[in-house]
């Protein structure tokens, strides 16, 4: 019988270490993606997008979706970046996440969801929603999936209130 005490005391100690290792290993890859996502914000309020990019995977696998429309490989979502963001010498602006959610799908993939506004030179400030998947490379945390939405005047006042 104290055998199996022991047993049954030793296998609960297991569970319990493996609950605390699965809870530090979901806040380790929460920390990882805020990191690259800080980056982000950081590069691209200084105007460099190529160092923004770096965020991504840097493949012909990666996604990028907006306004209908989808980007196959880093350099047609490059290109995309670009022509909105700096044709024509245009200012990238100022760039805000918020209510970022970072689920962690595994110990190499994560989902993340958050809104994203733009403070633009002009006063305008475009916004919307994202949702990104993020996979643990060779090469740290990238994104692999972008769907990134722009939301109307009506639907940016009803996002304000939420943030």
């Amino acid at each position: 019988m104290r055998n199996r005490v022991v047993v049954v005391a030793m296998l609960a100690g297991v569970v319990i270490a493996l609950g605390v290792h699965a809870q530090d290993s979901a806040t380790g890859v929460e920390a990882a993606i805020q990191k690259v996502l800080d980056r982000q914000t950081a590069d691209w309020n200084r105007g460099d997008l190529d160092a923004f990019l770096e965020g991504y995977w840097k493949s012909p696998q990666v996604v990028f979706q907006s306004g209908g429309d989808r980007y196959d490989g880093w350099e047609a979502m490059r290109e995309r970046y670009r022509k909105r963001y700096q044709a024509g010498g245009r200012a990238m602006g100022k760039v805000a996440f918020s209510g970022v959610e970072i689920v962690p799908l595994g110990a190499d993939a994560a989902l993340v969801r958050g809104g994203w506004r733009l403070t633009m030179p002009d006063g305008s400030s475009p916004g919307g929603l994202f949702t990104l998947i993020f996979r643990r490379l060779p090469e740290g945390w990238k994104i692999v999936h972008d769907h990134t939405s722009s939301a109307g005047a009506q639907a940016r006042a009803g996002l304000e209130k939420r943030q």
